[in-house]
């Protein structure tokens, strides 16, 4: 649970996104799509510590997470800021963020390597057992550290807006911005180590 808290803190294209449904569809919306995003972040944390060993082995993983993570921060930001000037709805489907929870929960690459570094690292120190039932455990925990700080994310976001009665256009050219730095940064790295490691 501590070590996926942690993992959520710094900004990504889940609290990002978390970030833009609180403000736009309300807290309401924002719980059902943190509680889909975290029931299929229990399905993934415990399949990618099945096979972190054989993940491990992949030699050209990183640089494919990379790419994945520019053209999936590339379309959120694109989305984004093409939407930037629209008024939020005042309806929503009920289903609308539980699917986009599910979705993104498994359009979650940056959990691979994340899970990888501290799967491996929490297995050798001997902290977890790696046992059917022990990771079940385990990944119970993952998912309710996800939805913990996904629901701090959410309720700091409805804080902000109420406090400095930001406008949905500025929050959503923010974060759209945001997401494309993201996805520059990816490009960066992989260029960098094309070019200047390779």
């Amino acid at each position: 649970m501590f070590a996926n808290f942690i993992g959520y803190i710094p900004p990504g294209n889940i609290n990002l996104t978390l970030v833009q449904i609180t403000i736009n569809r309300g807290l309401k919306q924002a719980l059902m799509f943190i509680t889909s995003f975290s029931c299929v972040e229990f399905f993934f944390t415990y399949f990618i510590m099945h096979a972190a060993k054989w993940l491990a082995a992949q030699v050209k993983l990183d640089m494919v997470i990379d790419w994945v993570m520019v053209v999936l921060f590339g379309v959120l930001g694109a989305i984004t800021w093409i939407h930037r000037k629209k008024p939020p709805e005042k309806k929503y489907s009920e289903h609308d963020s539980i699917k986009y929870g599910i979705l993104l929960g498994f359009l979650n690459p940056v959990q691979i390597p994340f899970w990888m570094i501290t799967g491996t690292y929490l297995i050798t120190h001997e902290w977890i057992l790696v046992g059917k039932i022990a990771l079940v455990v385990f990944s119970l925990g993952s998912a309710a550290g996800a939805f913990l700080c996904l629901f701090l994310y959410a309720k700091f976001a409805s804080y902000i807006q109420d406090k400095f009665a930001l406008s949905t256009r500025i929050i959503n050219t923010g974060i759209a911005l945001l997401f494309f730095a993201f996805a520059g940064y990816h490009v960066v790295k992989q260029a960098y180590l094309v070019f200047f490691k390779g």
